[in-house]
């Protein structure tokens, strides 16, 4: 299993948006950075990964899973940008915030931590596993 965080601005898609979607799920679309792409070619149906509100929040919310891998975004007719698609899982039971990861040492080399600004990023397996006790949750 591969694990991944996503970061949306709640007010432009938010994880009760996600949830709405059900199990047809939504492209994650929009995605302008190399980084982030190759990161998403990467996924793999059944990856999980964290949704994660950033502005104001900057909280994980929720589980989403990738139901489609890697393919050309709908948002655009450039060639290089592509996205997959995923579903809401579950929700967390106590949301866990940029502050509560960046205080807990065994996560210091998340990326998160290192380059928060990064929309779609890898979680090791041990760190997925820190945030989901944190969180209340199993995956």
């Amino acid at each position: 299993m591969v694990y991944w965080l996503f970061k949306s601005e709640p007010s432009t898609w938010s994880w009760d948006d996600q949830v709405a979607k059900g199990e047809i799920g939504e492209e994650w679309d929009g995605v302008r950075n190399y980084q982030a792409r190759n990161f998403m070619r990467q996924m793999s149906v059944g990856d999980l990964g964290f949704f994660y509100h950033s502005q104001k929040e900057r909280a994980v919310v929720g589980i989403v899973e990738v139901i489609a891998e890697a393919h050309p975004d709908s948002t655009t007719e450039d060639e290089r940008w592509e996205c997959v698609d995923i579903k809401a899982v579950k929700s967390v039971k106590t949301p866990i915030t940029l502050d509560d990861i960046k205080a807990d040492e065994r996560l210091s080399e998340m990326v998160l931590v290192r380059n928060s600004r990064l929309s779609v990023q890898p979680v090791s397996a041990e760190e997925w596993q820190i945030i989901c006790e944190m969180a209340g949750v199993s995956d």
